[in-house]
């Protein structure tokens, strides 16, 4: 039925492009001039002289639009610049410069968009830029989604610190992570992946809602989160960071890029870290975050031979040490905790990681400037030795991923294609002891995943009014057979300010069962595995309308959207059966997840800029039998944020209100009186903001997390009796820590 539902709705396309004008497309990008400083200037308006046809810049400050017939005149306009008419004739490109219309002794200064969605692109995409970035700490990828309404970070369980996203009602197990569009941080990353990216290292995030396209796997159920790096071609000569806060953690990012040629240009990105504070603000004798130390490295280098060939090589190398558990442990190896007498015991919990990664990168672009071949290439070993109490777990993991892209036209540039291969291996090897005192009940898991496939997509274009990417892929896997994945999407311009996006298709994903649940070793409960595990299968499919309406000269921006996923099949994490055990299994029944999100952007008055969005999650699935909401999520989401900037940016001032509705809890009616928690949770907030004060090539910034140092009560259960029937750290909802006071610095010396 869904395939009947793709197939019509591309034969429709098909019949609107026969009847579509081909009216030729012009192309360009608008600057503005200040003080002899050149930037791209995002939201410019580009139209034709005595014509309501029209568009604006995006981020890029990049614009297409069509040429009507008749019309020759292409006005370019801008406040605060003198507007700019160009005679088109035979040229389809354009680089326009608009210059300051105010008095050389007047300063102009504007407030680069922290997080927007670009107008020309047909998938729900918002982007997270650099200016967003720095609303707040941001110490790494956990943090950066403070601000934005579309991701939720939180917690997975109380005692090893592990943080898992949610995208569209689903954990961060369905959201394809990608960094600089490679598949990366999967199976034993899926826990502790979002802390491994410093913030000081990130250019931007792109974060995609729905079926992503095929060009970069079958996975991807929810949604994408790209990362990009900052490249030595535009990045800081040199940037210094310094973090610290009151609970002991400090950190120092360090990043240096250097061109060595018209050619040759590289980068070098550094970052160390450490909490060696403990701290128990629950009083439930564990420390709320366990004591980290983090060493990160990356060099890349980039060369580009100015004749359409460009490469790119890496390296990254990770080193981490987590120490959590009961106030006062501080052992390396778990015999440690069974000094002394029984009383004397402490509960212990040590994760050690290292990580190490290589990638390459080459394209070609051909003389047509239409058609390319790319190469993508990443390897990546990552190996864990962990305790949590008496349970030992050690694992290894090895990943290969290569992707052949090409790209070219059909007829003309309103019609493209890609195509190409793709391989993707990933070896497992874990060991599981759940008592090291018995080391003959042993666990042994070794698991090789093996996929070559094949991709076709294509995009089809009627300037700004529709836009189709309709592909498909073909995956061959060494375990579950052959997997065809199909996906579609489309964008219609129901007006210049109003956007209408679709999208559906399907989305498949193996499972690693101890590798992405790890932390559910830091309790009592047994860990029972089904044989013979399915891959989970899944469609997705939603839309989303954008409307633009310009009020007092600025632009309010508002945004609704809905997405439904439906799994075909899925792992079920079943901690409702008995609190004396978690099981694993396949999906026998129904599971499914509607996402519905309202949001709206506006610049209230010159500097001041408000963000508004309330969300609905509402996910069940059927555990043993019984279709239940999904435990351990608000029912509701909201967010409000006001980012105030000064004249001349001198000053900004960010303030965050996260609103979470109540969520269900698994039920500890089993336990003992003194165990036992409510079946829910009632709806709480959290409180955010920071100050920056700018200088010319630094700035300092000061802030509070959860200003209302609101806490979740009693998050461990039996913390009093760690190694007896009824301890439990992975009944969580809501934040272990409380307030906590942060300062820092920047220091960059900028690239011309």
């Amino acid at each position: 039925m869904n395939r009947f539902i793709i197939v019509t709705i591309l034969v429709f396309c098909a019949g609107i492009s026969l009847f579509a004008q081909a009216n030729k497309e012009i192309t360009g990008v608008v600057k503005a001039n200040d003080k002899n400083k050149v930037t791209e200037l995002v939201g410019a308006n580009v139209y034709w002289a005595n014509t309501q046809a029209g568009t604006v810049t995006d981020y890029n400050g990049q614009f297409a639009i069509d040429q009507p017939k008749g019309s020759v005149l292409l006005v370019v306009s801008y406040i605060g610049y003198k507007p700019d008419t160009i005679k088109v004739r035979n040229q389809q490109h354009f680089e326009v410069i608009l210059q300051s219309d105010q008095l050389d002794e007047v300063l102009v200064a504007g407030k680069k968009a922290g997080s927007h969605m670009s107008r020309l692109d047909p998938m729900t995409k918002v982007n997270i830029t650099g200016a967003e970035l720095c609303k707040a700490a941001c110490c790494n990828l956990s943090e950066s989604f403070e601000t934005n309404a579309s991701v939720d970070v939180s917690y997975s369980d109380a005692a090893t610190g592990a943080k898992q996203i949610q995208l569209l009602g689903l954990s961060g197990n369905y959201v394809q992570m990608m960094t600089e569009n490679i598949p990366n941080f999967r199976g034993l990353a899926t826990l502790y992946g979002l802390n491994y990216i410093p913030g000081a290292w990130m250019e931007s995030i792109q974060i995609s809602k729905g079926t992503a396209t095929v060009i970069n796997g079958y996975e991807a159920l929810t949604g994408q989160i790209n990362v990009e790096y900052k490249k030595p071609v535009n990045s800081e000569k040199f940037f210094l960071n310094m973090y610290a806060n009151n609970t002991g953690r400090w950190e120092s990012n360090v990043n240096g890029s250097i061109h060595l040629n018209d050619k040759w240009t590289t980068a070098i990105l550094a970052h160390y870290s450490e909490d060696q504070k403990s701290t128990d603000d629950n009083d439930d004798g564990f420390r709320d975050e366990p004591l980290l130390k983090q060493l990160n490295f990356m060099n890349r280098w980039d060369f580009n031979n100015k004749n359409g060939f460009t490469s790119q090589i890496g390296i990254k190398v990770l080193d981490e040490n987590r120490l959590g558990g009961q106030m006062g442990f501080n052992g390396s190896k778990p015999s440690d905790q069974l000094h002394g007498n029984s009383n004397d015991t402490l509960y212990g919990i040590n994760i050690d990681t290292r990580r190490y990664e290589g990638f390459y990168k080459a394209g070609y672009l051909f003389d047509d400037e239409y058609t390319s071949v790319a190469l993508v290439a990443n390897y990546s070993f990552h190996e864990q030795n962990s305790f949590y109490g008496r349970k030992q777990y050690d694992a290894e993991q090895r990943s290969f991923y290569a992707n052949l892209i090409f790209q070219s036209i059909i007829g003309d540039e309103n019609s493209k294609y890609s195509t190409g291969l793709s391989f993707q291996s990933d070896e497992f090897d874990e060991v599981l002891l759940m008592d090291f005192q018995s080391p003959d009940e042993v666990q042994i898991l070794k698991r090789e995943e093996i996929v070559p496939g094949a991709f076709f997509q294509y995009t089809y274009n009627i300037p700004d009014r529709l836009t189709i990417i309709a592909g498909g892929r073909v995956d061959f896997h060494n375990d579950f057979g052959t997997l065809f994945t199909p996906r579609l999407h489309a964008k219609y311009n129901i007006t210049p300010n109003t956007i209408l996006r679709a999208s559906a298709g399907k989305g498949y994903r193996t499972p690693n069962v101890l590798a992405e649940n790890s932390y559910l070793l830091a309790s009592s409960r047994q860990i029972i595995i089904a044989d013979n595990l399915d891959q989970e299968e899944a469609w997705n499919y939603g839309a989303n309308i954008t409307q633009y309406i310009n009020i007092a000269g600025r632009e309010l921006t508002l945004n609704a959207e809905y997405y439904r996923t439906d799994f075909k099949n899925q792992l079920i994490v079943d901690a409702d059966q008995s609190t004396d055990a978690v099981y694993f299994y396949n999906l026998n029944g129904d599971s499914y997840a509607n996402n519905f999100q309202i949001e709206g952007k506006y610049e209230l008055f010159r500097g001041l800029d408000v963000v508004a969005a309330w969300r609905l999650n509402d996910v069940k699935a059927t555990y043993n039998g019984d279709l239940m909401t999904r435990p351990l999520i608000s029912r509701t989401k909201g967010l409000f944020n006001l980012s105030y900037s000064t004249p001349l940016k001198k000053w900004q001032f960010d303030f965050t209100t996260q609103f979470n509705g109540e969520g269900r809890v698994p039920s500890t009616a089993s336990n003992p009186p003194e165990y036992q928690r409510p079946d829910s949770f009632d709806a709480y907030q959290i409180v955010n903001s920071q100050i920056t004060k700018y200088f010319r090539k630094w700035n300092v910034y000061v802030g509070v997390e959860n200003l209302g140092d609101f806490k979740q009560n009693d998050p461990i259960i039996a913390g009093d009796d760690p190694f007896g029937d009824n301890f439990d750290s992975s009944l969580i909802w809501g934040p272990v820590m409380g307030r906590r006071i942060y300062m820092g610095i920047r220091f960059s010396i900028d690239r011309e």
